[in-house]
């Protein structure tokens, strides 16, 4: 058996130095040292070992509550579904339409790109996707075609994504009522300048009855 397994090693040292040239040390050597870069060159390329999931990870998250339908709202009320209570909707308006964006947290939330835009009615920020504090109204008078089409393609999104929970309710600015002609008394039925002047007592003029 020894005998076999040292001619075998001859065989293989002179096929070595037949193809090769070189002595079994030197391409044992050679050999070796193209093994360790095939390895290290590999393990540049490899892709990273799975991140181990943290406990959190596993934990099923809790589902969104139903919508909660509002009614008429003021804006100022609105403010408080900004995202800062997490107990509370997250909220948002286009055109006097008040929205449940609460799925979309990660959006409209705090820290998200869009939460300058909750708990307010954002349109005419939409309308010119601008994000200065002064388009953050409800305002949409001036906007030019482009903007009100923008602005429309907003609403569509939002009325095929999300709940509808309420409307904003518009401040009804109060002004003097006319003076109904041929009447003493306004729209609101209050007296008239006319009328009052009517009641005081002309200078001047007396009643002669009462005189002897």
């Amino acid at each position: 058996m020894a005998i076999e397994l040292g001619s075998l090693w001859e065989t293989l040292k002179e096929a070595i130095v037949s193809y090769t040239g070189l002595s079994p040390a030197t391409f044992f050597s050679a050999l070796a040292l193209a093994i360790a870069f095939y390895y290290t060159v590999s393990a540049f390329f490899a892709p990273p070992p799975p991140r181990p999931r943290r406990i959190e990870e596993f934990e099923e998250s809790e589902p969104l509550p139903p919508p909660v339908q509002l009614g008429e709202i003021t804006e100022e009320e609105l403010k408080v579904y900004d995202g800062s209570d997490p107990k509370k909707p997250l909220l948002m308006a286009i055109k006097s339409q008040i929205y449940d964006v609460s799925q979309s947290r990660m959006f409209y939330g705090p820290g998200g790109p869009y939460a300058l835009f909750a708990g307010k009615d954002a349109s005419r920020a939409l309308a010119k996707m601008s994000f200065d504090d002064k388009d953050l109204t409800g305002d949409i008078s001036g906007l030019g075609p482009f903007e009100l089409e923008a602005l429309q393609d907003w609403e569509y999104k939002f009325m095929s994504k999300y709940m509808k929970v309420g409307t904003i309710k518009k401040a009804i600015p109060v002004t003097e009522g006319p003076i109904v002609e041929g009447s003493n008394t306004t729209a609101e039925g209050e007296p008239s300048e006319s009328a009052v002047d009517e009641a005081k007592p002309k200078e001047g003029i007396t009643d002669d009855s009462h005189k002897d």
